[in-house]
């Protein structure tokens, strides 16, 4: 399949005005799900403690967060036509609500694990959902921007929970920790309830009748999607960017509490400071993307700079700890949005968007899952240089599919 023709923000249909209102409502519904999957890192010392986790385990709470999004991810194509948009956010947000809550009132390392599965569920839901209802509300040439403000979510929930989470578990408990991720669910679910709503005729531009559901859909050929080369492509390369970056944020505020002497506030609030970075840069990546008429440029170059970093990250001390994480965030920020921006862009047919946003979700939660757990593991037999060296590789592989990859 071929994707769409070029076209510039300056030649794009108008954007409706409700549709930031509507952005609003599903940057609310999504922050909910990485601001308790990124509560575990600042408090982790404390679970190990807690729970007696060594760090192959410790790894794995957050690598369990990801397996219901990766299971479900192709699913939630699927799901998302059969009952809509705004039924998958609500199921979304309420499944983390309800699995946050879980873990609050657990009292061994199972029930923990439990909650994180749960919580895990609502990220791949609304993994799919957010991204379509974004193509839903803004055509395709201006989508870079707003899908670049709903990346910022991540690097949002992340920066409130890497320096929220110390705070509370250090006033509480953590258990206090998981309360507050849990109320932050249920808020974001009666937001979304209240402001999500499909555009009108009047308001409505190009867009897959699947997606708003608003009649009975023509049949969709899942073998069609599914051999997309640079759907893949892309999906591998955005795994590749999940599982480096998950794996570095993990661990990170440990190693500089355990190697560098920081306090649990000090290192979340250093490790935070990467999503503060990230979150600008990734809007002004997205916004680039758009300006130039380019997905991949947004994407190569982003990579290469990202695999030179992790020659530095266990090395560095004194001042070059900040600086290696700020400048970190200013090139890897815009990945994200612009990898996301391209999918719909390249399945040919905007009745398989759904599909090709669910195939991304699937490297995304593949890659956080496997991030976590096997940098925790390879730190049980190998120093913290050698760990951040072995993502290189992975780096130069995300190079390499993306250059394969037939975007614009």
């Amino acid at each position: 399949m071929k994707p769409q023709a070029p076209t510039t923000a300056r030649t794009a249909a108008p954007t409706p005005g409700y549709a930031w209102v509507v952005l609003l409502s599903v940057y609310a519904a999504t922050l909910a799900a990485p601001l308790n999957q990124m509560k575990v890192p600042p408090v982790l010392p404390i679970l190990r403690d807690a729970f007696g986790l060594d760090y192959s385990s410790a790894g794995m709470l957050m690598s369990i967060f990801s397996i219901m999004g990766f299971v479900l991810a192709i699913p939630a194509g699927f799901i998302l036509q059969k009952i809509g948009i705004k039924a998958t956010g609500l199921v979304s947000v309420g499944t983390v609500a309800v699995g946050a809550a879980m873990g609050a009132l657990s009292g061994s390392a199972a029930l923990l694990f439990t909650g994180r599965f749960i919580e895990g569920a609502g990220m791949g839901l609304i993994m799919v959902a957010a991204p379509s209802a974004i193509a839903v509300w803004f055509p395709a040439a201006r989508r870079g921007l707003p899908m670049a403000i709903w990346t910022s979510s991540v690097g949002l929930a992340s920066i409130a929970a890497l320096n929220g989470a110390p705070a509370l578990a250090g006033l509480y408990s953590w258990r206090a920790v998981w309360w507050a991720g849990a109320a932050v669910a249920a808020a974001a679910f009666g937001l979304f309830a209240l402001l999500f709503r499909l555009p009108r005729p009047s308001e409505a531009h190009e867009i897959p009748e699947v997606l708003t559901h608003a009649a009975a859909p023509p049949p969709v050929s899942l073998g069609r999607a599914m051999a997309n080369r640079s759907l893949w492509f892309v999906g591998v390369s955005f795994g590749c960017f999940n599982l480096t970056v998950m794996a570095w944020t993990t661990f990170y505020p440990d190693f500089l509490h355990a190697e560098r002497a920081y306090s649990l506030a000090g290192a979340s609030f250093i490790t935070s400071m990467m999503m503060v970075i990230a979150t600008i840069s990734g809007m002004l990546g997205g916004h680039l993307s758009d300006r130039i008429g380019s997905r991949k440029r947004l994407i190569v170059f982003p990579f290469a700079f990202l695999a030179l970093v992790f020659l530095f990250p266990f090395s560095v001390t004194g001042w070059g700890i900040p600086a290696l994480v700020v400048f970190a965030g200013l090139v890897a920020g815009p990945i994200a949005p612009v990898s996301l921006a391209a999918v719909p862009e390249i399945m040919g047919s905007p009745r398989l968007a759904g599909i090709g946003l669910g195939v991304a979700a699937l490297c995304q939660n593949l890659g956080m899952f496997i991030g976590p757990a096997l940098f925790g593991r390879i730190l049980e037999v190998a120093p913290w240089t050698v760990a951040g060296y072995l993502m290189i590789p992975v780096c130069v592989l995300a190079i390499v599919v993306t250059v394969m990859a037939k975007i614009r």
